[in-house]
């Protein structure tokens, strides 16, 4: 009671010191320290420290920890998240056998019965949705392959596919799992084919639908050219807005993507979801980009994606965002311009791009250290991950993230989550914040609990079993997690409080708002 009495003073402390944090940032130019740099890629090539970390990455060097997380094959699993993960039955299936074992008895599902869909989605949310959600979640907290983590929730925005629309609640965390991870930090011309292939995002954006005009299969509800996929490939996946390209291109696209779609048959017989249909296939020549693609089937598309992969336009999008999302919501023009060059210099390496980023004198100015705004995604990681909170019930992560607007997989339309400070910070969302951390500073938090099964109709009684003991957060542990992040005037309002409050106070302040 008295925590929430005292909130809406900590709110006015939160927003009084984030003035001073952002004064500070902008006239300080001094060099970061080691503990300061290993702050610093724990919180951008990563969801923040565990109690250690910080330590360890000074110990170890920072290019020695950035050389490791751009080798994420060379760090191990721990043993228990290997096992957590593979105890999830579902998330071990492909996009067929999901499709097999979950779908309604009809692709598309409104062929279905309205109670064939209400019981097949029910099925999903019941077992698909749960375990998807706790492998992103138990990945993001636990892996020690924190920037495969960062990148994947980073192409998950580029590449956006919505849980909530019909069959992409299906597939979207295979997509994530066997597209995404994967090719993190791979070739970006791979990951754009692996995307564009695959039945989430075919689905999603509607290219499954899209037919040429007059072709022999173009029928009932695939007549028709649908441009969405071809618009949003040229607009949000590659070149970006105003880039160049003209409402011909993305008609040229469309046509050029007709017959990419979905195989219901095959997938019953156990094949790809994806196949190519070239009875719905428009052979025409097209002029894409000033190119002329002859119509020959297929590999109309992989030369388009070719193309835009290789675009001058492509790279400086791409690496547009990168320095928005690690190093400034503005991004610096030469920084960008840098990672374009190496981006069309190594054919779209990602992780070349990266590594050209993380050796930037911009990445280390001290005008950009704990200068970021953190998502509510990352707020919320960071938080579990700062006061080791085990992830044993999935649902009041997903209850705050909802509140604070960013629920997993769960932005409707096709640009994926924004990564700025205009976006997310509101003195309503501050004290949502407040209120989710100061939850966790007691060690009683329904996170840390696992939620008891509903047991069969008819079932006897379970055993009564003695609830664990609530270990409230250490405050000083937690100061030690954090300590180059805390300013001097933070430290001392933080030790000057009841003990109770400063764990809140900790998480709730400005400088752990930030990264």
């Amino acid at each position: 009671m008295t925590s929430t009495i005292r909130l809406p003073g900590l709110l006015a402390m939160t927003l009084a010191l984030s003035c001073a944090v952002n004064a500070q940032a902008q006239t300080d130019q001094t060099p970061l320290n080691t503990q300061e740099k290993a702050l610093h890629v724990l919180n951008r090539l990563a969801y923040g420290p565990r109690p250690g970390d910080v330590d360890a990455v000074r110990h170890m060097g920072v290019k020695r920890y950035i050389d490791q997380q751009l080798r994420p094959d060379s760090l191990p699993l721990p043993e228990a998240l290997s096992n957590q993960l593979s105890g999830l039955p579902t998330y071990q299936l492909s996009a067929t056998q999901l499709y097999q074992q979950y779908g309604p008895p009809s692709f598309p599902p409104n062929s279905a019965t309205p109670e064939e869909k209400n019981m097949a989605r029910q099925r999903a949310n019941k077992d698909i949705t749960p375990q998807v959600h706790f492998a992103r979640l138990w990945q993001a907290t636990e892996s020690p392959r924190q920037l495969q983590e960062v990148m994947t929730e980073f192409w998950f925005n580029h590449f956006n596919v919505f849980e909530g629309k019909d069959w992409v609640r299906y597939w979207n965390g295979e997509y994530e799992k066997d597209v995404l991870r994967p090719n993190a930090l791979g070739n970006f011309r791979q990951l754009l084919g692996s995307v564009a292939h695959h039945p989430a995002m075919l689905y999603y954006l509607d290219n499954w639908l899209s037919s040429g005009v007059n072709t022999p299969e173009a029928k009932g509800r695939f007549k028709g050219l649908n441009e969405n996929y071809g618009r949003e490939l040229l607009e949000l996946h590659t070149m970006g807005v105003d880039s160049g390209y003209t409402q011909a291109d993305v008609i040229s696209l469309a046509r050029i993507l007709t017959g990419w779609t979905i195989d219901e048959q095959g997938m019953k017989d156990g094949q790809p979801a994806y196949t190519f249909n070239p009875r719905r296939h428009d052979f025409g020549d097209k002029v894409f980009l000033g190119q002329t693609i002859k119509g020959s089937g297929e590999q109309e598309g992989e030369q388009a994606l070719d193309i835009l992969a290789r675009h001058p336009a492509t790279a400086h999008f791409v690496a547009a965002k990168l320095v928005q999302y690690f190093v400034s919501d503005k991004p610096e023009p030469a920084l960008t311009e840098k990672l374009a060059r190496r981006f069309l210099a190594t054919n779209g390496d990602i992780k070349a791009v990266l590594r050209t980023l993380f050796d930037s004198q911009e990445f280390w100015a001290r005008s950009n250290y704990q200068t970021q705004f953190k998502t509510p995604y990352q707020y919320v990681v960071s938080s579990l991950r700062a006061t080791a909170t085990p992830v044993l019930n999935y649902k009041p992560v997903d209850g705050i993230l909802n509140q604070l607007g960013q629920p997993m997989y769960g932005w409707l339309t096709p640009e994926g989550y924004k990564f700025s400070e205009e976006a997310w910070l509101n003195p309503d969302a501050l004290l949502r914040r407040i209120n989710f951390v100061n939850g966790l500073s007691n060690g009683k938090s329904p996170i840390a609990r696992a939620e008891t099964p509903p047991l069969p109709p008819g079932s006897p009684p379970p055993a009564p079993v003695t609830p664990l003991p609530a270990i409230p957060i250490d405050p000083q542990q937690l100061m030690q997690t954090l300590a180059p992040a805390l300013e001097p005037h933070s430290v001392a309002a933080i030790t000057a409080a009841p003990p109770n409050l400063q764990v809140g106070l900790i998480l709730g302040g400005p400088d752990f708002m930030k990264r």
